[in-house]
């Protein structure tokens, strides 16, 4: 099993700025404490030993609340200098990882995501990219991603009004070798500029899980996290 993950937190959070102030995203205050606590805490509960976290805006603010360590979970910072969109902070990042594969989290979302089953799923396509899917009711937030009866994705669709359908629950497992051997720039979005692109000429893999998600990038959502934490169960 895999020990070691990215969590991406360095967000501006320019949509949650009225509610937040001015910390960064993914320390907004849930019911006491930061929401990368519980993103953290799901992860040192299944057994991951090592976190990069990827910071920018304001990083010290969560350097000080976390320091190094943060219950078994060894923690080191990639800080970027200036905003590298999520494919720079990954690729800086990702040279902090010692092992071949790596999973990759955004910190502001939350998806109750079993890794021993991703990584199961993974490892039995023989995949080089896969992505931890949820189904939604309505994704006018987000885009669809649709995959075959392999779970091969086939297809990255623009945000449409009131649609069912997958989306990308922001937790992905990747072969470190396999993103290292393109010739990516410094500044560059891993949504668009990777998946999106190259999901064509390779084998990219999508896993749904009918589990717990929340996305606090817009204040309404931010919102319902609080109330609907007691839905998480540890």
């Amino acid at each position: 099993m895999i020990k070691e993950a990215i969590v991406l937190a360095g967000g501006l959070g320019t949509r949650l700025r009225e509610v937040i102030k001015d910390v960064p995203k993914p320390m907004a205050d849930i019911n006491g404490k930061p929401f990368l606590e519980y993103v953290l805490r799901l992860l040192d509960k299944q057994s991951i030993e090592k976190v990069v976290l990827s910071v920018g805006y304001r990083y010290e603010f969560i350097m000080d609340y976390f320091g190094d360590k943060f219950s078994n979970i060894r923690l080191i910072y990639s800080i970027e200098d200036e905003p590298l969109g999520t494919g720079g902070a990954i690729k800086k990042a990702i040279r902090l990882i010692d092992e071949d594969e790596i999973f990759i989290f955004n910190g502001d979302t939350f998806f109750q995501v079993d890794l021993f089953k991703f990584y199961e799923f993974h490892s039995s396509k023989t995949s080089r990219l896969s992505i931890a899917l949820k189904m939604v009711n309505i994704t006018d937030r987000y885009g669809i991603v649709k995959i075959d009866k392999n779970n091969r994705i086939t297809a990255f669709l623009e945000k449409k009004e009131k649609q069912d359908g997958l989306i990308n629950g922001g937790i992905y497992l990747m072969n470190k070798d396999f993103f290292l051997s393109f010739n990516l720039p410094d500044k560059f979005s891993f949504e668009q500029d990777f998946l999106e692109k190259y999901y064509k000429d390779y084998e990219f893999y999508g896993f749904p899980f009918d589990s717990y998600f929340i996305d606090i990038g817009v204040p309404e959502d931010y919102d319902k996290a609080k109330y609907q934490w007691n839905q998480i169960v540890f």
